[in-house]
């Protein structure tokens, strides 16, 4: 069952020790079929070393079990919190990324003080708060998904425009149009975590970029007039054929 979509979220959980986003099991990866309803997710606490795709678990949307022997990762609620809110997402990843969860314990958004972070982020990241001890103590996975969506609809953030976010006193989750691209964002939240915590030490008063520069980064790759890349170069070369 679903085999592509396994392959495909297996090689996105391999690359996050390749990048070096995790430590042991730190970390996890899923994949849905929009078509099927169906999500592929890293089985809890397995070596990535260990890992294979038939040993990813596959589920409904409510959390039931379609396929697989082994537990599903223990972040699973979360994930299926976010695919329900926002349908435009087809991977999610959750990893403890070392700055980037400094900035999550911190309890602070990541600023946008440069364009790296503004080529992939359009404005800060934003810091979800704490779960209450209700919260926690009432279904903790769940929760945390159901605060991060209440996170991006309160402040009015695009998901596809900002693609993560951080969890305070827990750490990062991105996302992407499929597992693949989670990966990279995780990989440049990370990056732009590392940078921001840098420019605070150079200069803690540091402001962010001014938004005419974030928005010309963001939507020179983004935007309905984009032009970052090959794609309006290979449209020419058709034309020309």
């Amino acid at each position: 069952m679903l085999k592509k979509l396994k392959h495909a979220v297996y090689e996105a959980n391999m690359e996050l020790p390749r990048r070096g986003l995790v430590t042991y099991t730190w970390g996890n990866v899923s994949g849905i079929d929009r078509d099927k309803g169906l999500v592929v997710i890293k089985p809890s606490g397995v070596e990535y070393e260990d890992l294979s795709p038939d040993q990813l678990v596959v589920l409904d949307l409510e959390g039931h079990v379609v396929e697989g022997d082994l537990n599903p990762s223990s972040d699973t609620k979360t994930h299926l919190a976010l695919y329900r809110a926002f349908p435009q997402l087809g991977g999610i990843v959750h990893t403890h990324s070392p700055h980037a969860v400094a900035w999550a314990q911190a309890g602070e958004d990541i600023p946008c003080y440069g364009t790296t972070h503004a080529d992939y982020f359009y404005g800060p990241v934003p810091c979800a708060r704490s779960l209450t001890h209700a919260e926690v103590d009432e279904d903790y996975e769940l929760n945390t998904g159901l605060v991060i969506v209440q996170t991006l609809k309160e402040r009015g953030i695009n998901p596809l425009h900002v693609p993560g976010i951080v969890c305070r006193n827990h750490g990062p989750f991105t996302w992407g149009k499929d597992a693949a691209q989670a990966v990279y964002h995780a990989v440049v939240l990370e990056e732009v975590a590392r940078m921001a915590m840098y420019t605070r030490l150079v200069n803690p008063g540091a402001p962010s970029a001014p938004q005419y520069v974030q928005d010309k980064h963001f939507l020179r790759k983004h935007g309905p007039n984009a032009y970052y890349g090959q794609a309006r170069h290979k449209e020419l070369d058709e034309d020309d054929d």
